[in-house]
């Protein structure tokens, strides 16, 4: 009898493994859109504006001084305060981006947090947060589409947005997750670096106008969405109980950290100073949606590329050549510099996603495009930011992936911007050419005397080979 139970509750499972296979990622692969299906996007003079616009603009690439810039925002905020994130990890910075969160809800700021559904942490010990959060009258806390094994095709429905809005003045977007690696002083082992932009409207402008507005309107949109769910619907008596200590656990936190970190607080910035004057600031974004999506922010940077008239200049932590892409970089109507920069074997965080780009790796090489790989085994760059010739930029939360093409939300900035261009384009090149090597057609690099080849680990090597015969099978959903 016991067998029978074990080989019916083995039958089950197998089926149940299937069916998570089949709607989890066999109808995603099945369906992805054509490369000639990804144009006819709206055009890109929007992007564009021969007058000054009421924002400014400033760009951070440090990784202390974005930790800094975004306590401040905290800091400052007078009646709300809007976060979106994808990834939280394990740390201090994690309890550092609560703290600040609750500091400025107990001030009277009304503070919205909207979470990834899959990838927030709040579970386990960290589960009295999220109830700590729901129990504070100023506090509204969400999960976007919650893991439910039930419907499998919501799976890789996630929430891939890094925003922070702060009132009707700030809008900071970026690549950057919450965790210690982001935010690492010089020397941290494993550090990521990435780069943040702030757009600022200052007091008396018009709002209506600004990316600032631009931003709110596509949080709220997200917000309210049938797939952003309360993270505690129901809390019972015991619950709250646990919440109050919770939140005067996280209170004398707050206490601490401001006397152990004491420089990122109570910062002051001249934003007329620290910022750039630009002519447009126009916010991009994928549509919602629990399938392959309409690549709203691709064909943007597509339209992007095709009409630049000498270069463009793109970084993305991870890169997969699908069939769109590769179509697209080997267009003739491209300027004849193109670069792309992306992490080497030796420095890239996320093996199984580096062993789909080495799948394709020489044939990107021999493409219209120059590849530049970051030679580093101590740390790794995450930012996803485009150049285009001298005057636009764009610069969110999207890489040149499958799953940042059709799968996950993503949103961009596009500034149209000299000033901008300039600082990012400076940013590039000294990557290119001081930290990076450029990959040669047959999978070698190009000598560069400024930059030494960094060796992965043997066992990076194997771990990619590994990776790459399961990742084969998937690439869509990286």
């Amino acid at each position: 009898m016991w067998k029978k139970i074990l080989a019916a509750g083995t039958a089950l499972a197998g089926i149940f493994l299937i069916y998570l296979w089949i709607g989890g990622a066999l109808i995603l692969q099945l369906t992805v859109p054509v490369a000639e299906e990804t144009s006819d996007r709206a055009g890109t003079e929007r992007f564009y504006s021969q007058e000054l616009s009421s924002d400014r603009v400033a760009l951070i690439h440090e990784r202390v001084e974005s930790k800094k810039m975004r306590t401040h925002l905290k800091e400052t905020a007078d009646e709300s305060l809007d976060v979106t994130m994808f990834k939280i990890t394990d740390g201090t910075a994690d309890l550092l981006f609560y703290t600040s969160l609750l500091e400025a809800a107990d001030r009277g700021v009304h503070v919205r947090v909207l979470v990834d559904g899959m990838f927030h942490n709040l579970r386990g010990d960290k589960s009295d947060i999220a109830e700590a959060f729901m129990y504070h009258p100023n506090i509204e806390l969400k999960f976007f589409e919650p893991v439910n094994l039930w419907k499998p095709w919501s799976l890789n429905n996630r929430l891939h947005d890094k925003l922070i809005i702060a009132d009707d003045r700030f809008g900071m977007i970026s690549g950057r997750n919450i965790g210690d690696r982001y935010f690492a002083p010089t020397g941290f082992d494993g550090a990521t670096d990435d780069r943040d932009a702030v757009v600022y409207n200052p007091s008396g402008a018009s709002y209506e106008n600004s990316g600032v507005f631009q931003m709110q309107d596509y949080f709220n949109l997200v917000w309210n969405h049938e797939y952003a769910q309360e993270a505690v619907p129901e809390m019972s008596g015991t619950q709250r109980e646990t919440a109050e200590d919770r939140l005067q656990e996280l209170r004398r936190q707050y206490a601490q950290f401001q006397e152990e970190y004491g420089l990122l607080y109570n910062n002051d910035y001249e934003w007329e100073n620290s910022t750039y004057e630009v002519n447009n600031v126009t916010f991009v974004h994928n549509p919602l949606g629990r399938m392959n999506k309409d690549p709203w922010v691709w064909k943007d940077l597509i339209g992007l590329m095709e009409e630049a008239e000498e270069s463009v200049i793109m970084q993305s932590s991870f890169i997969i050549p699908s069939d769109t892409l590769t179509n697209h970089i080997n267009a003739e109507n491209l300027p004849a510099d193109v670069q792309m920069i992306t992490n080497s074997l030796a420095a890239t965080p996320n093996l199984p996603t580096f062993s789909r780009y080495a799948s394709y790796r020489e044939d990107l090489a021999a493409s219209q495009a120059d590849v530049y790989e970051y030679q580093e085994t101590r740390k790794s760059i995450h930012g996803k930011s485009y150049v285009f010739d001298n005057r636009l930029s764009a610069i969110g939360s999207f890489n040149l992936d499958p799953r940042s093409v059709h799968l996950s939300t993503e949103s961009m900035l596009v500034i149209d911007s000299e000033d901008v261009n300039k600082e990012l384009r400076a940013e590039k090149v000294l990557l290119i050419h001081e930290e990076s090597l450029r990959v040669k057609e047959d999978g070698s690099y190009e000598d560069n005397d400024n930059v030494e080849k960094e060796e992965p680990p043997v066992t990076r090597e194997a771990g990619r080979r590994i990776w790459t015969a399961i990742t084969f099978f998937f690439e869509h959903l990286f």
